[in-house]
């Protein structure tokens, strides 16, 4: 089987971690199967490298976080045992050392730090895990090789977030990795980071790793796409919730989307359209015990439980649009939504009254004035929009579950459990999909919520 097995940053965040990972990618090489990993940078160096951005840009003295950085990847070599591999490891972070403060100092003469800018900066985390995690598997006596992802991903130059331009990434990817996997490496890929068809580095947003595990998966038609974490895959919820969570054997693509939308941290939102396209099953595994985790399949077996799991989007806030004169009146409800797009504002919830006197939406908490602002903005005089108002400090709850679909009285039973807690509801939405539903409590209520449904349900 060819695998792209991808691992966060507690995967890698010291030498015992990186000698772990390499290990269990060596053992699944030995059991016969092509393997490429996907590595995030060390836990707590992408913040780093921003702090040391945030510094140089003030014209503080940035060394001292260099040496910390030096010393924290030294460090996670101890487990090259081979003085050769370890001497080029150890010479490969000094040389990207030297260029990162390159760029840092070229932050400090421009007096800005750009998105752009702020690409290179951060792309240097992931640049120094894949040479230690490639070199320490090396030194176990298996070939392998860093690569990269900016010599595989091409994106668009939207800094941050950027869009993957999917075919030519598909064309460089299978190119250059599927000839290594021939000659019996296992390449070891930089999450997180891509190139602009100019040429510049760009990152695919934080969590991006498992999003180009999955480009790269479905570039080289693996057979499975494997997340490794620190859990024993997608539980019911989050087990710091509710007790009585539990791993998910196997679920739809369709529900894992959903689930990753609302809140479940797992999943990176747009892990599995890659893997969708090409039909290619994805696994979320813990990298530290043996659990098979929870299958991402097209579609899965028939179960007997409605509803799957129960995720939770915290610290959000309603939005509220209201006035007689909306009534009636075509585009409002575009003018509001482009009034936040242009500011940059994410929309997790809509709701619109039949009477089309009001909008309300459900955004995250930080974003509350700048979306008043913007609306304010937007609709200058009471003659269409007469009020707008926010409540702060609320929770999304999202239930998850194809069986939901055409499923009678399921959302009577979801919302007769919650009302037996005293749960008080403040805003609902069912997606076209008919695979969830979604709702909105304040945040006293949300765990209390997540715990109602879970034993009703999931127990």
């Amino acid at each position: 089987m060819k695998i792209v097995m991808k691992y966060g940053g507690t995967s890698v965040g010291n030498a015992d971690r990186f000698i772990n990972t390499a290990n269990i990618a060596i053992d699944t090489y030995n059991k016969g199967n092509e393997v490429i990993v996907v590595v995030s940078a060390m836990s707590g160096v992408t913040d780093m490298l921003l702090g040391a951005a945030d510094k140089s840009l003030k014209g503080e003295d940035i060394a001292p976080v260099l040496n910390e950085l030096r010393s924290k990847h030294f460090d996670a070599c101890k487990n090259i045992k081979n003085d050769e591999l370890l001497k080029v490891t150890k010479e490969g972070i000094n040389t990207l050392l030297v260029d990162l403060e390159k760029s840092l100092i070229g932050v400090h003469y421009l007096g800005e730090l750009s998105l752009r800018s702020k690409d290179r900066i951060v792309s240097f985390g992931e640049r120094l895990s894949s040479l230690i995690l490639s070199k320490t598997i090396e030194a176990q006596g298996v070939l392998s090789d860093k690569i990269d992802a900016f010599s595989l991903i091409v994106t668009d130059n939207n800094f941050g977030e950027a869009a993957v331009l999917f075919n030519e990434s598909y064309k460089k990817t299978s190119d250059t990795l599927l000839p290594l996997l021939k000659k019996g490496m296992i390449p070891v890929v930089t999450g997180f980071i891509a190139k602009s068809k100019d040429g510049d580095i760009t990152t695919l947003g934080r969590g991006g790793s498992d999003y180009t595990a999955s480009i790269i998966g479905a570039g080289i038609g693996a057979d499975e796409i494997w997340i490794m974490t620190d859990v024993d895959g997608i539980m019911t919820t989050n087990p710091k919730i509710c007790n009585n969570a539990y791993t998910i054997p196997e679920m739809s693509y369709l529900e894992a989307m959903e689930l990753a939308y609302f809140g479940a941290k797992v999943l990176h939102p747009r892990t599995i359209e890659p893997a969708v396209t090409k039909n290619i099953p994805v696994r979320v595994k813990n990298s530290m015990s043996d659990s098979s985790g929870t299958l991402i399949l097209k579609d899965t077996k028939a179960n007997h439980k409605v509803v799957k799991a129960i995720s939770i989007i915290e610290n959000a806030a309603i939005v509220y649009v209201s006035g007689a004169g909306m009534i009636g009146v075509p585009g409002v409800a575009a003018k509001v939504f482009n009034a936040l797009g242009d500011h940059s504002i994410n929309v997790y919830m809509i709701s619109q009254g039949s009477s089309e006197a009001n909008i309300s939406f459900v955004i995250s908490e930080k974003d509350t004035e700048k979306s008043e602002k913007a609306l304010r903005e937007a609709f200058p005089t009471k003659d269409l929009v007469r009020d707008i108002s926010h409540i702060k400090g609320v929770n999304i709850i999202s239930v998850v579950g194809k069986g939901m679909k055409g499923a009678v009285g399921t959302a009577g039973r979801l919302f007769t459990a919650i009302a037996n807690d005293k749960v008080n509801i403040l805003m609902i939405s069912q997606g076209s999909s008919e695979v969830s539903i979604s709702f909105v409590v304040s945040k006293e209520d949300g765990y209390k919520a997540i715990r109602a449904i879970h034993k009703a349900y999931l127990e």
